[in-house]
């Protein structure tokens, strides 16, 4: 696993490591440079992590891409994730939920969540299909990862894809969700994995949840630059 640790802390808030998105979706990108001559499609899981990969997409000079991805909550605790589905039907559970609830009880969530996909693949793609990844280098881009069940579901889509190389990246994670993506992954790319990691947030000084409205305008505002150059 590759992992970049040699930062040097600008923040006086012991867990602070980035300012915003954008710089630590520049810094990602920086750091993924070498995959930039690969011609790489670079994945953003909605709703952050697309803020992260429009910076990771402009340093590489890449094609943006959005796949959604849903969490499945726990049948009597659906603030409770027990794993995440993909727009393409892939899913990931949690070893514990695989025994625990019944294949009729998933089937009821996976449903539930896949009308709610629809509605962002036509928000953020205007329902265009995903294009081919195929034997090109794949990008998959998040904000951070704290239990890891969506950007697992991201990878299970992208691994059918066959693509040449399955790429990680992002600016913070738990070791816990680095050792999972070892499995999954060909190369993973994380700039933090802070010992005390609790969440996401920890590792920004401004951080906030992004709307479909604001998801959107950074999609659109990709669009527009990259079909201009």
């Amino acid at each position: 696993m590759q992992k970049i640790q040699a930062r040097k802390r600008k923040y006086q808030t012991p867990a602070a490591m980035f300012e915003d998105r954008k710089e630590a979706g520049i810094e990602l990108g920086k750091a993924l440079a070498k995959y930039k001559d690969e011609h790489p499609i670079v994945i953003g899981i909605p709703r952050g992590g697309i803020e992260t990969a429009y910076y990771v997409a402009k340093e590489l000079n890449a094609p943006l891409i959005p796949v959604v991805s849903r969490k499945l909550g726990h049948p009597q605790q659906p603030e409770y994730a027990m794993g995440a589905i993909a727009e393409d039907g892939s899913y990931y559970l949690a070893p514990w939920a695989r025994s625990e609830i019944s294949q009729e009880e998933l089937e009821e969530v996976k449903n539930k969540e896949q009308k709610e996909i629809f509605r962002r693949v036509q928000l953020l793609r205007n329902g265009k299909a995903l294009p081919s990844m195929e034997g090109k280098v794949v990008i998959v881009v998040d904000d951070g990862i704290a239990t890891g069940s969506t950007l697992f579901a991201t990878l299970e889509l992208c691994q059918k894809q066959k693509p040449k190389q399955l790429v990680v990246a992002a600016p913070i994670s738990g070791m816990h969700a680095c050792r999972e993506l070892k499995q999954l992954a060909d190369q993973v790319l994380i700039l933090e994995t802070p010992e005390d990691f609790r969440a996401v947030s920890q590792g920004y000084v401004s951080f906030s949840n992004l709307s479909d409205e604001e998801t959107l305008e950074f999609l659109k505002k990709y669009e527009q630059e990259f079909n201009t150059q």
